[in-house]
């Protein structure tokens, strides 16, 4: 697994970064000339510039380039494990580093005038073997992220602090444009993007150690297109498209990946309007949940993250190392077994308490009914 650390330095890189622009631009213009004999009159190294070459020369989209980064290969690396400190002999410097995962390899070290950007190759975990599962729903309104345990029985819901930075920008922005402060405007745009890239890390690194600490395996719903596919009102359509569902599903993936927990995907048809005690459609006004069938009520959010927790329909089943065998979960047929059409009210410490208690000898035993 690769992952790229961010290192601050105190060097001044002005002079070899307007290097590195102007081979670029001749990369941009002279593809078929990708050695560093072409552009050794502009006096950067060539182990860094025939990276660029390789890089801006293959691109056929790019015009010009006005920023850029130094890039130095693997080979022109020099790593002191046993003292922590990383050595670019082309560039005459040495930096110490202190990450938090053990590495096995540098592969390139990307540097600007503020940062180097290490790129390292992480040693995997083994991953964990589980029947058990955290099923999360992903929202633009309320918590952005709303996790259900099927070995705890409890609910997390995460990042309610999303809505209110995301309506509290949008006014300054609107404001910003109509007064024509575009410098400004383009400062607040990427302020709150660091806003809501700190929280979704925030939330998947909670939902993974919550895994972590239960021993349970994660099902998201896969949305991709799902700007495409969504019926959007316009009080609706700023909010879908500024929050950032793929920057969280990446950051649970990796977080994940390191800690050795399985990540698989769902189909989302009806996760959010089926019930998931007796599995008939239910009815669904705003974030109130009610099943006209079994009576039973909750949080649309909550019973949505049971459905994914419960469901079978996986676009990829997982592996068979990582489940221990037993009855399944993921029958074909039916998405939730007896078992767990029982679940829920009776058992000690379950948050997901419905408004309407249902007794457990009077729960519905019609056929459960498969997600579409």
């Amino acid at each position: 697994m690769i992952l790229t650390f961010k290192v601050k330095h105190k060097y001044d890189f002005t002079k070899q970064l307007e290097q590195a622009r102007q081979i670029a631009n001749f990369a941009i213009k002279n593809k078929d000339k990708r050695s560093s004999k072409y552009v050794s009159h502009f006096g950067l190294k060539s182990i860094i510039s025939n990276q660029i070459l390789r890089k801006y020369g293959k691109n056929k989209n790019i015009k010009k380039v006005s920023n850029i980064k130094l890039i130095i290969p693997n080979q022109g690396i020099k790593l002191d494990l046993n003292n922590s400190i990383i050595t670019i002999p082309s560039l005459k410097i040495s930096f110490s580093y202190q990450f938090r995962y053990q590495f096995t390899k540098v592969n390139q070290i990307e540097i600007d005038n503020k940062y180097y950007y290490v790129s390292v190759t992480i040693e995997e975990q083994k991953q964990i073997k589980s029947n058990e599962w955290i099923g999360i729903d992903r929202n633009t309104n309320g918590h952005c992220a709303v996790a259900a345990c099927t070995k705890t029985n409890k609910v997390i819901m995460l990042g309610k602090k999303a809505k209110y930075v995301h309506t509290k920008y949008s006014k300054i922005r609107r404001k910003l444009q109509r007064l024509k402060k575009y410098k400004k405007l383009k400062q607040i745009k990427r302020r709150e993007s660091n806003i809501v890239k700190d929280l979704n890390h925030k939330i998947s690194k909670k939902v993974v150690q919550y895994a972590k600490e239960n021993n349970c395996s994660i099902k998201l719903e896969n949305l991709k297109n799902i700007r495409k596919t969504t019926k959007q009102a316009k009080s609706f359509k700023y909010t879908l498209n500024s929050w950032s569902y793929y920057q969280l599903q990446q950051f649970i993936e990796y977080k994940a990946k390191l800690n050795g927990i399985p990540v698989i995907y769902i189909e989302p048809a009806y996760t959010s309007q089926t019930c998931h005690k007796c599995g008939q459609i239910g009815k669904r006004n705003d974030k109130k949940f009610k099943c006209p069938f079994c009576g039973y009520t909750a949080h649309a959010d909550v019973n949505a993250s049971w459905n994914i927790a419960y469901s079978g329909q996986l676009l990829a089943e997982p592996k068979s190392e990582h489940l221990i065998h037993s009855d399944s979960l993921f029958q074909k047929n039916n998405v939730y077994n007896q078992q767990l059409i029982q679940e829920g009210d009776c058992i000690n410490g379950n948050t997901d308490i419905p408004q309407r208690a249902t007794v457990l000898n009077a729960i519905d035993s019609r056929t459960p009914v498969a997600l579409a």
